[in-house]
């Protein structure tokens, strides 16, 4: 049964619902550099979320998830959009309806909403950023509201940590509401300033390799690990006149260092540093086109992120170095948070089959159970 008809079916209606798409992310590099005001090189992927709207002529606001058909019909009212944990999912996209009404745009009836998503669970891949911008674009066209994209995506962000109470980057909103088809978006998260890099592969393909773990450790460990950067920060601070870790060069990081008294606090630092190096060093191989170079610094990023920042795991190690063992492999690194979810690796065409066989084989060996394979095109943004 298809979406419209379920819609139909859901919201007891025959009018025809408009239908919206925004995509999941990876991160190709530049991974925890976002909330120390670095650079990141996400890119928008083919899996993401739809929805299906219309709009009531009361107030009142049903929403459905096919993702979460245990939770039911999830109804409020336009005039009480407070965070309710009883609504679970609902509350990014009830969100984005707040934060619209709160920044004047005009939302003056209900509306009944159908999503389905495809990005698995848990994943990493930004399910819930990708509800929030579907949810952007379903209310501008509804609505005929002029919205400017990036003041969209700050709104997403601003529901996840105002509204949500996660203290995330900007990263994955904005690759979501600003991705380009076949190109990764080189962004300064402390400017917002970005460029798009095409995504040439050639004979490779993106694989979005799923360790099937969920996250459960990820927000916990995420408001450590800031913590321990900004401690970092107020060290530095005794020497250098900074306000991130992202404003720092390798070289200034070298000689500065020892100022950072906890060792724990400096091997998260250097992370943050190099990593932010590694990352404009990896959109100008790019460029290039010089995918070898591109795929040694994944490498080097997967490595720093276990031994420096770590956030890795048993999972998330064992899939990236199964996926550095196999034949046509340029590189490989977990993406996202950590602690679970997905790792990417860049592989030869001819090379996908005996790829996920192995990848599989060795991962299950050791964890005991099968990842889950899939192939990331490189789409659009919102739409």
């Amino acid at each position: 049964m298809n979406l419209y008809a379920n819609f139909a079916k859901i919201f007891e209606t025959s009018e025809t619902p408009q239908s919206f798409f925004a995509p999941g992310r990876i991160n190709l590099i530049g991974e925890h550099t976002d909330y120390n005001g670095g650079n990141v090189f996400p890119a928008a992927i083919s899996l993401g979320t739809h929805a299906l709207a219309i709009k009531r002529e009361d107030r009142e606001i049903r929403m459905y998830s096919q993702n979460f058909q245990d939770t039911g019909m999830i109804r409020f009212d336009l005039d009480s959009l407070a965070y309710d944990k009883s609504h679970d999912w609902a509350n990014y996209p009830k969100g984005v309806i707040a934060y619209f009404l709160k920044n004047g745009y005009d939302i003056d009836c209900g509306l009944d909403i159908l999503y389905e998503g495809n990005i698995p669970n848990g994943a990493g891949l930004s399910s819930s950023a990708s509800i929030e911008l579907v949810t952007g674009v379903l209310l501008e066209k509804l609505f005929g509201l002029t919205i400017d994209r990036i003041a969209m995506v700050k709104i997403g962000q601003k529901v996840e940590n105002e509204f949500i109470g996660v203290n995330s980057g900007i990263m994955d909103q904005f690759a979501i509401g600003m991705g380009k088809k076949d190109h990764a978006i080189l962004l300064n998260c402390d400017t917002l300033a970005y460029q798009y890099a095409p995504i040439k592969l050639d004979n490779h393909k993106i694989m979005i390799m799923n360790t099937n773990k969920q996250r459960t450790l990820a927000d916990s460990k995420y408001n450590e690990r800031r913590s321990e950067c900004e401690q970092a920060v107020c060290d530095l601070q005794s020497k250098l006149d900074i306000q991130q870790l992202g404003e720092l060069s390798v070289e200034m990081f070298a000689e500065q260092k020892h100022v950072i008294k906890d060792p724990i606090h400096r091997k998260r630092a250097q992370h943050v540093v190099e990593e932010n190096a590694r990352t404009k060093t990896a959109y100008a191989k790019l460029n290039e086109g010089d995918l070898q170079a591109f795929g040694q610094l994944m490498n080097a990023s997967h490595c720093s992120l276990r031994d420096n920042y770590e956030v890795t795991g048993l999972e998330l190690d064992t899939i990236v170095e199964a996926a550095w063992q196999q034949p046509g492999v340029l590189g490989a690194r977990m993406t996202g948070a950590g602690f679970g979810g997905c790792a990417i690796a860049i592989v030869e065409n001819e090379q996908m089959e005996t790829f996920q066989q192995e990848v599989s084989r060795i991962y299950k060996h050791k964890i005991g159970y099968e990842p889950a394979f899939y192939t990331a095109t490189i789409a659009e943004g919102a739409e």
